[in-house]
């Protein structure tokens, strides 16, 4: 289905639109076909079936961020793309409210997914959206919020007057007719990092939403930058700034996962903090999480798993130990090998592998590329969490790296420790 444009949200907002979608129930693919026919045949608009079969797809998907809340929200597919996960949503608010800020303005509020976790802790929320589609989604999502209201305007341009604290999250893409394109420089944002800066200097708590990849020299010198991983995956860098930035501390990683929050911090610059060891490949490797790396805390993590780097450059460490650790991800080393095709080839061979998982850092080589070399014809490889795959037909895990100037296959195994 197509994206939610204006035409696709304008049948919700009235009684028959909104009541024809709280009616149906979790959207199933296969079922759609058969839903659309049978809603016109009861005397539907073709516009309103197809408004509420995309806003049903929409809140099914969104689940994943917005849990149970889903289910009473509108969306666009884009700003569903964009929205930040409400459990992310939750913590951004928790700074303002812990440094006593009363009115927060959310400027390019989206959805309203910030401005909803404001508003959830008794604090009020001016939210800000330019895109009038976007601006009627949020006022649908904020209805059950008597503290939020929101604005149809330009975040640069709006009145703060009387407001304390301002939540801000960039636009980081701009649309064309050839569809839409990222953009990594921070002042060709919308609004750009030289307005936020402006905020913040005139003494208000700010908080924005950056790009995960932010390099560190553009994160301004005055605040705190702390990135967010959710289940493996970096969501973003939040840059923090005058009554809700964190004494003592400049950078950190915030990890959320199955078994709850975790956070490293470090005080130093980004070209300061501890420096590790380096050694060789032995014992137990480490993945970092995505949100350590790009906080530059790698070292940080090896030094408390009393490890080293294998290579000064690159973020895989080894320890002597095993250990339960949120900020890395552990695997038992098996073997050494080079990086050499036809003997990986024998190798693969030799040990009855059929499935095979291909990791890398600090090497140019294609994993799928490298798998199809490497597994006999006709197996596609991929991952199985490390079990057995049929007869004669077992899982590897190699990781591909770089060591000075060697390049090498680590075979290693998965650990699972206990919960």
């Amino acid at each position: 289905m197509a994206d939610a444009p204006q035409d696709q949200i304008a049948p919700l907002l009235n009684p028959e639109g909104w009541e024809l979608l709280a009616s149906l129930g979790p959207y199933r693919e296969d079922e759609a076909f058969r839903l659309n026919a049978s809603l016109r045949k009861a005397g539907h608009s073709p516009e309103l079936v197809s408004a509420v079969l995309t806003q049903s797809r929409l809140r099914t998907r969104a689940e994943a961020k917005f849990g149970e809340f889903a289910r009473q929200m509108i969306f666009t597919r884009a700003g569903l793309e964009q929205a930040t996960r409400l459990t992310v949503a939750a913590r951004h608010a928790q700074r303002f409210a812990g440094a006593g800020i009363a009115h927060v303005a959310d400027l390019g509020c989206g959805l309203g997914a910030d401005a909803m976790a404001l508003a959830s802790l008794d604090i009020t929320v001016t939210a800000v959206e330019l895109d009038e589609t976007t601006a009627a989604c949020a006022t649908m999502n904020l209805i059950p919020f008597r503290n939020a209201t929101v604005v149809h305007s330009d975040a640069t341009s709006v009145s703060l007057e009387g407001i304390d604290g301002v939540w801000l999250d960039p636009a980081r893409r701009t649309t064309s007719t050839s569809g839409t394109k990222r953009l990594w420089d921070p002042e060709d944002f919308s609004p750009p990092l030289s307005f936020v800066e402006s905020l913040a200097a005139s003494g208000l708590a700010v908080g924005v939403k950056m790009g995960p990849g932010m390099p560190h020299d553009s994160v301004p010198a005055d605040c705190e930058a702390q990135w967010v991983s959710v289940g493996g995956d970096v969501t973003e860098v939040a840059l923090w700034f005058n009554a809700v930035r964190r004494p003592g501390i400049r950078r950190a990683a915030l990890v959320l996962g199955p078994q709850g929050a975790a956070e490293l911090t470090s005080g130093e610059d980004f070209d300061g903090g501890p420096v590790a060891p380096v050694g060789p490949v032995a014992g137990y490797l480490y993945e970092p999480d995505g949100a350590v790396i790009r906080a530059g805390l790698v070292a940080d993590v090896a030094l408390a798993l009393g490890g080293h780097l294998l290579d000064e450059h690159i973020a895989y460490i080894c320890a002597p130990e095993l250990q339960d650790t949120p900020f890395a991800r552990a695997y038992k080393v098996l073997e050494v090998m080079p990086l050499n095709v036809k003997a990986l080839k024998a190798w693969v061979r030799d040990h009855g592998i059929g499935v095979l998982d291909i990791k890398k850092r600090g090497t140019s080589v294609t994993p799928e590329e490298l798998r199809k070399q490497l597994l006999p014809a006709g197996k596609t490889g991929g991952k199985t969490g490390g079990k057995t795959v049929g007869k004669n037909k077992k899982t590897a895990t190699l990781v591909l790296t770089r060591i000075g100037e060697d390049k090498v296959a680590i075979a290693v195994e998965p650990v699972q420790l206990p919960a």
